[in-house]
């Protein structure tokens, strides 16, 4: 069990490891409902095991789906029933899991029958789901909510089809949990989008897995998108078995720590074509000063240690899941870092921009924070600091980075995460993982 608050102790040389990430969150899940949604069985290689994937493999067995894991081998095999739920009835837990609580309210309103209930925690019960649940009414679902949030009761009788519009700028989540089921109803659906400005990578990622299990490209139009189910089935499986993804996320953690440490990281098995946006956080570090490969063994990250690491100024709409990456180094980067983008965060796990604020003030950063940006203008780092993670995984990871940083030149530990388990949301051993590379590191 890990230490609370956790110590970081800081690399006294250069980084030089390569890393085993763990499986992508957010492909793990698609691929779990579009293999429940599929004909045949699916096995899952590669996929991740943490609470938030757990959470989505124990909403399926209540639903009386028939799932097989192998942590070991990191394998999920789950039975396809082409579009319906095996139970008549069940109650769904989702915590503090946004991906499973916006793919599971639409697979349980796409059955043809059934009643289920969905729940989460209090922090749950206000992220939004007001959108979505229009969507799937306007289809012809019956839901039961109070004003658009969690807990929901829903009795299914599959969905009609046709046009509806959605706003997805709160969460590209939504979004994709609708294109997932539209192929299981009765006609065509054509979405139109309220406003552009959604999270185009992850819905995209949707897109590309649908094709991967048997649906033909949905068609873009000027202000949305049409999901014509392929006559005969809605989903089948892709030969068996899919290969899931390292997480590129996670991999932000490990692509900014040889800037903070010096030194070269590998990390294996991300591909080129990756279906995750998150790849795009290597842009960043390569314009902080970095030098990256990507080659067929995946991705390599080097930063020698007689560079000066520049500050950047990025939009980071699109992979929003990394801005605290950066913000958390800006620090050590030499001018003024700018992130945009960035309002929607302020409704994820928690407040992310108003967090990450508030924790580097404690540090001593200098920063401006508006609406949907963070302007932090390095000073002197505060030694002897406590880290808030106000329960949200990529506060603990990305200070964690931080921490690296031999801040007072001796080794010694001068940065403690507070609630370091709640990385077990998406990294349950990134802690671990971290000292792993520190030691071999060490030895090299």
């Amino acid at each position: 069990m890990l230490a609370d608050p956790y110590p970081i102790t800081p690399f006294v040389r250069p980084a030089d490891a390569a890393v085993a990430l763990p499986g992508s969150k957010s492909i793990t899940n698609r691929a779990l409902l579009l293999a429940a949604l599929a004909e045949g069985e699916t096995t899952l290689e590669g996929a991740l095991f943490s609470e938030d994937t757990a959470i989505m493999a124990d909403s399926l067995r209540r639903m009386g789906f028939a799932l097989e894991t192998d942590e070991a081998r990191q394998r999920i095999t789950i039975g396809g029933r082409a579009g319906e739920i095996p139970a008549p009835e069940a109650q769904l837990f989702v915590g503090l899991a946004g991906t499973a609580a916006r793919f599971l309210t639409a697979l349980c309103c796409a059955a043809p029958t059934g009643t289920f209930g969905i729940d989460g925690v209090p922090q749950m019960r206000k992220r939004p789901m007001s959108g979505l649940l229009e969507a799937l009414r306007a289809l012809g679902a019956r839901i039961e909510s109070a004003e658009g949030f969690l807990p929901l009761r829903i009795t299914a009788s599959g969905l009609d089809g046709g046009a509806v519009v959605l706003d997805a700028t709160s969460s590209s989540q939504l979004l994709s949990a609708l294109l997932m089921v539209a192929p299981l109803a009765r006609a065509p659906v054509r979405v139109r989008l309220a406003d552009p400005s959604y999270r185009r990578e992850y819905v995209t990622m949707t897109l590309r897995m649908m094709e991967r299990f048997g649906q033909p490209p949905a068609r873009y139009s000027a202000d949305g998108l049409l999901v014509e189910p392929e006559h005969g089935h809605a989903y089948r499986s892709p030969g068996g078995r899919f290969a899931v993804e390292p997480d590129a996320s996670a991999a932000s953690y490990f692509l900014a720590l040889p800037v903070v440490s010096a030194g070269r990281i590998r990390l294996p098995g991300i591909p080129r074509d990756s279906l995750q946006g998150d790849t795009a956080f290597a842009e960043v570090i390569r314009a902080v000063g970095a030098t990256i490969e990507h080659g067929e063994g995946g991705l390599v990250c080097t930063f020698p240690r007689a560079h000066e690491p520049s500050a950047v100024r990025r939009d980071f709409h699109a992979i929003s899941d990394t801005f605290l990456t950066l913000a958390a180094i800006a620090p050590l980067l030499d001018g003024v870092t700018r992130i945009t983008g960035i309002a929607h965060t302020r409704k994820q796990e928690t407040d992310r921009v108003s967090g990450m604020a508030t924790e580097l003030r404690k540090l001593g950063q200098h920063v401006i924070e508006e609406h949907d940006s963070l302007e932090i203008h390095p000073r002197p780092l505060v030694p002897h600091t406590e880290i808030e993670t106000y329960h949200d995984h990529r506060f603990a990871m990305s200070f964690a980075v931080l921490g690296c940083h031999d801040l007072l030149g001796d080794g010694k530990p001068w940065l403690t995460i507070r609630n370091p388990a709640c990385c077990a949301k998406t990294f349950p051993r990134f802690f671990e993982t971290l000292e792993e590379v520190r030691s071999r590191s060490t030895r090299s």
